[in-house]
Order: C-alpha cells, then sequence, then structure tokens
C-alpha cells in the first residue's frame, strides 16, 4: 500500500512538473507559431496593396476583387515617362509681340509589365485571395470590399481587405487564442482580424505593429 502511495505521488508530482513546464513554454511556443503566421499573411496583404495601388494609378480606382487584380498583373503595363522644362516663341495678338511661353515636356520612354516590376518571374500573384495553409486548419480567403468616399468634397476609391485571425491560428490553444482576439495595444495586432486599408479613411495603412514589416525586411 505504501509503495503504492508513493508511486501515486510521484505520478502526481510529474504531472505538476508538466504542467508548470507548459504554462511556462506554451505561450512562448504559441507566441512564436503565431507571429510566424500572422507574418505569412501580412506578406500576402502587402503583395495586394502593392497590386492594388499600381492599379489605382493606371486605372484610376481600386480593382473590386480578386479576379481584376490578377487579370491586371497579366496583363498591364506602365509607361514610363521623362518630363523636361521647356520654352518657346509664341505671338500675342493683344500687344503684336512675341513672348516667351515656358511648360514641361512630357517624353513617353516606353513601358513596362506590371508583372514584371512587382513580381519578376514569381507567379505568387496568381493566389493572392488565397491565406497559406495552416496546421490543421483548412485554407481560408481573404475577404476585399471597395468603395468610395468623399472628403472635403473629393470622391476617392477606397479598398480594405482583411482576414479573420481564427482563420490564422485557430487551432491552436483555445485560452491563448481567445486573449488574442481581445488585444488592443500598438505592440500588437489590434482586434479579431488582420487587414489593409479602410472603406472610412484615405489610408492604405495595415493594423500591425512595425515590428512584423522589420522581420520581413530581414529575410
Amino acid at each position: 500500500m505504501k509503495r503504492i502511495v508513493t508511486i501515486a505521488f510521484w505520478v502526481l508530482g510529474l504531472v505538476f512538473c508538466y504542467l508548470i513546464y507548459r504554462s511556462v513554454t506554451g505561450p512562448i511556443e504559441f507566441n512564436k507559431i503565431k507571429t510566424d503566421r500572422f507574418t505569412e499573411v501580412i506578406k500576402k496583404l502587402k503583395d495586394i496593396r502593392n497590386v492594388q495601388d499600381a492599379y489605382l494609378k493606371i486605372n484610376g480606382k481600386y480593382a473590386d476583387n480578386f479576379d481584376q487584380l490578377t487579370n491586371f498583373v497579366e496583363n498591364a503595363q506602365f509607361t514610363i515617362t521623362s518630363q523636361r522644362d521647356t520654352s518657346w516663341t509664341e505671338f500675342d495678338r493683344s500687344f503684336n509681340i512675341e513672348v516667351m511661353r515656358q511648360g514641361v515636356r512630357i517624353d513617353t520612354l516606353g513601358h513596362v509589365k506590371v508583372k514584371d516590376s512587382l513580381f519578376k518571374d514569381d507567379s505568387r500573384y496568381k493566389d493572392l485571395q488565397w491565406l497559406p495553409k495552416f496546421g490543421n486548419l483548412p485554407q481560408a480567403k481573404f475577404t476585399m470590399k471597395t468603395a468610395e468616399i468623399e472628403k472635403n468634397n473629393v470622391k476617392s476609391s477606397v479598398f480594405l481587405v482583411f482576414v479573420k485571425k481564427m482563420d490564422v491560428i485557430g487551432d491552436l490553444d483555445k485560452d491563448l487564442v481567445a486573449k488574442e482576439l481581445t488585444k488592443n495595444s500598438v505592440e500588437d495586432i489590434s482586434g479579431d482580424e488582420i487587414r489593409v486599408g479602410s472603406l472610412e479613411e484615405l489610408t492604405v495603412n495595415g493594423n500591425w505593429p512595425t515590428s512584423y514589416d522589420a522581420k520581413i525586411a530581414k529575410e
């Protein structure tokens, strides 16, 4: 009987030690996996933002969906121009004299494909709407929305692309995930989604802290 009690205490002690160990290492492991996954999501959001920026420059508005973005990357071109100051004389009929005029001359030098400019030989633009496959989670898609807002009597095109954090870390520790969804700090990605752009403001910023930009820049 004494031997059984001793073994039971040993087992309980080991379980207790394991629980302490997991209470320390669990959050550390969670944060590492979370940061790695969020980084991959942000990389794609940056790609989407770059393509939308190019689309706006050429078309005057943002693309409404990912099919438009893919088609744009595959077929559109940037026009390369140069500009220089120029002057000329012009007859002024009011004063019956020649007068000097000045202006800017814009010359077209050539064209470059959007695909070559933004992605070179990489074909990742073909699946911009898809998140990477994370753990045991089903592969999810980004949601894109566009609108037109008016600021100071000027109408402007805006876009928003986002994904729910649950689609990225939903297979991890439930308690730690629940805490992550309620974070509200400049050092974290606040709220329950990762996003870029806005439907209310003229911004193409993301809601992630600069630490993610620094991490991506080092890769």
